[in-house]
């Protein structure tokens, strides 16, 4: 419609004038000091979007486990459609996953915080608490909240009414 069409327009002009006008605004300030090839840089960082895999690189002390651990907090993207074990699909009847699917974004924005830290005392310890709980929410929670979720609707549909029972066959 012509709505989204005025909204694509505005937000590409936006966009074009930040690119062009000032490409620099949303830079690192690290960035603007002058290389000196005698003095190391106190701490490297990736830009920000790859702050939460750097976070949990770091969060092992092992350098091959730090690596495939990266890996696999890549990889777990792919096994979550076959982990999927909810007969329901959306998340507005399901309250343990929109709690879980929360608790991922808030440890995502942990890991991101904690990727962008210097390695040190707390940082460290946090890192790999959410670390852990980043697998452990998507290897361990997820099916079991899609699980728990099964048997509260089996639970509903056997224990309910005549007319409720018609509307439980219809959503398996």
């Amino acid at each position: 419609s012509y709505k989204d069409l005025l909204g694509f327009t505005a937000l590409l002009v936006a966009l074009t004038s930040l690119a062009l006008f000032s490409p620099n605004l949303l830079g690192d300030p690290d960035n603007f000091t002058p290389a000196n090839p005698l003095v190391t840089p106190p701490h490297i960082k990736p830009e920000w979007y790859f702050l939460f895999a750097y976070a949990i690189l770091r969060s092992i002390p092992n350098k091959l486990g730090g690596v495939l651990a990266l890996l696999a907090s890549i990889l777990v993207l792919m096994v979550v459609p076959i982990l999927h074990t909810s007969k329901q699909r959306s998340l507005t009847f399901r309250p343990l996953t929109q709690f879980l699917f929360w608790t991922l974004v808030a440890d995502v924005a942990i890991l991101t915080w904690i990727g962008g830290m210097p390695v040190e005392h707390p940082f460290i310890i946090i890192g790999q608490v959410a670390s852990f709980l980043y697998f452990f929410l998507f290897l361990v929670l997820s099916p079991f909240a899609g699980w728990l979720e099964n048997k509260v609707l089996e639970w509903h549909c056997t224990s309910s009414s005549v007319s409720e029972r018609r509307s439980c066959k219809s959503d398996a």
